[in-house]
């Protein structure tokens, strides 16, 4: 019975310092969000948006290592235009229906100079799962005066992708790339 106490004892301390040094932090839905952008038969570039997105980022400085997730609604959906945004949501696209959100979850982090450079992880899509990597064009951690004070870490990340990985093959064969960039702007606030 002693062993199996000091065993449990051990295995909790373990435990508590592997997670010590890892700050977590919820993300802002309102300065979260993840933006698209794909070419138009060649000419100019459809643009639009995802809001209010919900996650949480684990970070361990000390270890530099990571953890990301971002749950992103499709019916938060903007482009400007409510009838493109329309079409956007139908079966053809996003579905909105069928697949009423997308979820990025990250599997490993890179640093260089101490903040994360490289994100690698799955997106969820459609139903269907695939790795991209996100890649930091910015990240910094600050005292937020709109947040009475609390830390607030986050950047900026794109990716490219290619669409018909998740089945998303609307117009591909008339012209519409296969390939969309993504820019993740996220921020989120230590608990």
């Amino acid at each position: 019975m002693k062993k199996l106490i000091l065993a449990l004892l051990l295995i909790s301390a373990v435990s508590t310092t592997a997670f010590a040094s890892t700050d977590t932090y919820v993300l802002d839905p309102n300065h979260t969000n993840a933006r698209f952008a794909i070419g138009h038969f060649g000419t100019s570039t459809n643009h639009g948006g995802f809001y209010n997105l919900t996650g949480e980022i684990r970070i361990d400085n000390k270890n530099q290592t990571g953890a990301m997730t971002i749950v992103i609604p499709v019916a938060s959906i903007n482009s400007g235009n409510q009838q493109f945004d329309d079409h956007l949501k139908h079966a053809d696209l996003f579905n909105a229906e069928q697949f009423p959100q997308m979820t990025f979850t990250s599997t490993q982090w890179k640093f260089v100079d101490g903040k994360p450079q490289t994100i690698i992880g799955n997106l969820e899509l459609l139903g269907k799962t695939h790795p991209v990597t996100l890649n930091s064009t910015r990240f910094n951690c600050y005292e937020s005066p709109m947040f009475d004070g609390a830390t607030v870490c986050g950047g900026d990340f794109e990716a490219t992708i290619d669409r018909t990985q998740w089945g998303m093959n609307f117009m591909v064969d008339a012209g519409i790339p296969k390939e969309v960039k993504l820019s993740i702007q996220v921020e989120a606030v230590k608990q």
